[in-house]
């Protein structure tokens, strides 16, 4: 790595410490000294990295306390891409492909850290889910609801934001999945099989039911476009 990469560097992976959560909203960063040291890098490098840190609005100095982390409003980082999103014409498919991407590693996480009060609320939804399906109903909103939830319990607010603009997104498209002869029984399933995996903290099965759920509702809705996608070269 260059020399004049260095501070970009250092500024990166304490992004990362910000995004994961590992430093939160008031926590002071560590003197450059000890910076230093943890990064392997001069103090003159880490200086830099925090001047781009403060510039981005992610830290400031306080005076008598050193550099603290500062509250981010998520809009901020989630705005610019509903705003984007909302500006492509017929942005469905290239949506489930984001549903794809995002929401196995969300179960996945999901998996590994949901609480008690994580996995009962689940089960609630999918209660309400399974009463509004055995009455003929569209149950669109416990169908948001559980996906919302596993973001939640993915503990990540960012990635939850982002859910929620996604699904604000997709919603017409929803209900049309959720129309015809067993679609939302097989939605419900899918939804089984999810928390099921999720209730035995098997991260795995979780991401693999996750992705198979989606897919299953994309070929539903785009049953040409998914024929030719999984179709062998010939």
């Amino acid at each position: 790595m260059r020399k004049t990469k260095v501070y970009a560097e250092v500024a990166a992976q304490i992004q990362r410490l910000i995004a994961d959560g590992r430093l939160k909203p008031g926590d002071k960063l560590p003197p450059e000294r000890e910076l230093a040291e943890v990064f392997g890098v001069s103090r003159t490098s880490v200086r830099d990295a925090i001047r781009v840190l403060e510039t981005q609005g992610l830290v400031e100095p306080r005076h008598g306390e050193g550099t603290v982390v500062r509250q981010i409003p998520i809009d901020a980082i989630v705005t610019p891409l509903a705003d984007a999103l909302s500006a492509t014409k017929d942005l469905t498919a290239d949506l489930f492909d984001m549903r794809k991407m995002l929401e196995p590693p969300l179960a996945r996480a999901a998996a590994l850290r949901a609480t008690g009060e994580d996995v009962r609320a689940m089960q609630e939804i999918l209660e309400r889910q399974a009463r509004r399906v055995a009455n003929g109903e569209i149950a669109i909103e416990e169908d948001n609801a559980f996906h919302y939830r596993i973001a939640a319990a993915a503990k990540n607010r960012v990635v939850l934001r982002t859910v929620d603009v996604i699904m604000d997104l997709l919603r017409e498209s929803r209900v049309r999945s959720l129309q015809g002869p067993g679609r939302s029984e097989k939605s419900l399933a899918g939804h089984r099989r999810i928390l099921d995996a999720i209730r035995r903290r098997d991260a795995d099965g979780a991401a693999e039911a996750m992705r198979a759920h989606i897919e299953e509702i994309e070929m539903s809705l785009f049953p040409r476009v998914h024929d030719e996608a999984i179709r062998p070269w010939s």
